[in-house]
């Protein structure tokens, strides 16, 4: 193998700078993983589901879900497991399968007209999932609250009103995977 070979076929697994990043969401769609935390019977019904409340990518407080970038080099599934331990904590214990398949693929833009999910920083391919957690939950510094809701409480108008960026669809869409949307 040439140096030239060895230097293409390494790999920095590190987060882009600040303006790495900002340059790569102005030209290109960047991955992430949507989950949607919940807790499920001893039959695996899901029984709650669990929403974060902390500031969105526009600066508003709202209700979402766990959400967050697929690193360079990363799977899906470890992106899930580090994204659901990072916000609900070391000890939620999430049940990702050793290959997760998605409920749906959820693309946010910059203008929210174009498909109901909203991010005002970049173009955004989500896959999200719905993740069984069996342990406690302490949601970590940048969740300032963690809520379990009832199936009919989480897509209620209440609750739908603290929701933005095309998150309560993602829960009616979860809700509706799971056989579960009242």
């Amino acid at each position: 193998m040439t140096d030239i070979d060895a230097a293409d076929t390494q790999t920095d697994n590190a987060w882009l700078s600040a303006d790495e990043l900002a340059l790569a969401r102005s030209r290109m769609p960047i991955v992430y993983v949507d989950a949607v935390p919940v807790r499920v019977d001893g039959m695996g019904n899901v029984e709650e589901v669990g929403m974060l409340l902390r500031q969105g990518a526009g600066g508003s407080i709202s209700r979402m879900v766990v959400t967050g970038r697929v690193l360079y080099g990363e799977r899906v599934r470890e992106a899930l497991m580090r994204h659901c331990e990072k916000d609900l904590g070391p000890m939620a214990l999430p049940r990702v399968p050793a290959n997760p398949t998605p409920f749906t693929v959820a693309e946010y833009f910059p203008d929210p007209a174009v498909s109901g999910f909203h991010d005002p920083r970049h173009h955004a391919v989500s896959l999200a999932y719905v993740v069984p957690v069996d342990g406690e939950c302490e949601p970590t510094q940048e969740a300032l609250d963690l809520h379990w809701f009832t199936p009919e409480e989480a897509v209620s108008d209440d609750v739908v009103l603290e929701m933005t960026s095309g998150h309560d669809r993602l829960i009616r869409l979860a809700l509706a995977h799971v056989g579960k949307l009242p």
